[in-house]
């Protein structure tokens, strides 16, 4: 997971962002999470995506469309929002090789990563929406319903 830090923590911005702005029945669309993070629509399009297929997001269609949660922000971990978009990745041997690595940099850093997955079990999305709450961010007002006469 450390190695893939860029995905995965754009990953884990794309569920903070839709668990945050759209609640618990709106949509965010993928334009808008876009601007929000300072990240090209296009980068994050195989993010949306890889989230969608394992579930963890839903997407809507239509003019109201966009994204939202596939399951309650308490039922994400962070975990579970790293695996969906890192699956795919191959682990293969081109990376460092010697003894050095071998008998001490590898198993220090699967221990770190050991550490790090369990920490993040415990992490939910819940916990990442509370968070930004008591750090003062406010979710933006609906839109203001209008009358005319």
């Amino acid at each position: 997971m450390i190695l893939r830090r860029d995905r995965a923590m754009t990953a884990v911005l794309i569920m903070l962002d839709v668990a945050f702005h759209a609640g618990r029945s709106g949509t965010v669309s993928a334009a808008d999470i876009a601007e929000r993070s300072a990240l090209a629509r296009r980068g994050i399009e195989p993010l949306l995506q890889a989230l969608s297929r394992t579930g963890l997001l839903e997407s809507i269609r239509g003019p109201r469309g966009g994204y939202r949660l596939g399951r309650p922000r308490r039922d994400i971990s962070l975990v579970d929002i790293i695996n969906a978009v890192t699956q795919d990745d191959n682990n293969g041997d081109d990376g460092p090789q010697g003894p050095l690595f071998s008998k001490v940099i590898e198993p220090c850093w699967k221990q770190f990563d050991k550490d790090l997955t369990a920490q993040m079990k415990k992490t939910t999305l819940d916990d990442l929406v509370k968070k930004t709450e008591s750090c003062g961010l406010k979710r933006p007002l609906s839109e203001p319903i209008t009358f005319s006469i």
